[in-house]
């Protein structure tokens, strides 16, 4: 699953790409994290979204605690009730730069990026909706992943080549829901020596003898 992308352009650029309108203000870091502002395409226009629908929990003792962003939802559940009402009549585009997993032994995992080989910015399958906790939010599409980066995770963003963005945002659910599918792009990947959590690398955390976090928000 994904947790963590680059997107490396700015809004008005994106809304050239995409040929939609930008929305004022909607700057986002390059950087994308849970829980906060991403670019999305949407109803014919570039806007900035928090990534993640809202996961409500409680506690032991009933209380409600902060609610949890999940960030991907996978192809084989777009039709369970989390999903199905966006699935159906709010599906967006969210471009991507590079996406990062994490790989390497636990505590000690780096950052591996993947983008598509030649293309500086791509569009991934999403899925939006408005939320009481954090307002408009956005969810990315997973597939199973391909030959590339099996070995790192099973599951990897659906990508959609410009052919398949009309049909995405706009056709029925059972069109749309073909293009759920595992991408046969060829990927460019990055290996860094960057920690997945901290802003270290492998030889300084080492050193030090830090552990690090590696629990990240769910897919479903």
């Amino acid at each position: 699953m994904c947790n963590l992308y680059r997107m490396t352009k700015g809004t008005a650029e994106v809304a050239a790409l995409f040929e939609v309108l930008p929305d004022s203000g909607a700057n986002v870091a390059e950087e994308i994290y849970p829980g906060y502002p991403g670019l999305v395409i949407a109803e014919g226009r570039a806007r900035a979204m928090t990534w993640g629908f809202p996961l409500v929990r409680t506690g032991r003792q009933g209380q409600r605690l902060r609610p949890k962003p999940v960030t991907n939802a996978r192809d084989d559940k777009l039709h369970t009730r989390f999903w199905k009402d966006s699935f159906v009549h709010r599906r967006c585009l969210v471009p991507v730069t590079s996406w990062a997993e994490p790989e390497g032994k636990a505590g000690r995992m780096t950052r591996t990026w993947y983008g598509v080989a030649g293309e500086e910015t791509f569009a991934v399958a999403g899925l939006w909706r408005a939320s009481v906790e954090w307002g408009e939010v956005y969810t990315l599409v997973m597939a199973p992943a391909c030959a590339q980066m099996v070995d790192v995770h099973d599951r990897m963003p659906v990508l959609l080549p410009p052919r398949d963005w009309r049909t995405w945002l706009n056709a029925a659910p059972e069109e749309a829901f073909a293009l759920c599918r595992t991408s046969s792009a060829e990927l460019h990947v990055e290996r860094t020596r960057r920690l997945w959590s901290g802003a270290g690398d492998l030889a300084a955390s080492a050193e030090a003898g830090r552990d690090v976090d590696d629990t990240m928000p769910r897919l479903l």
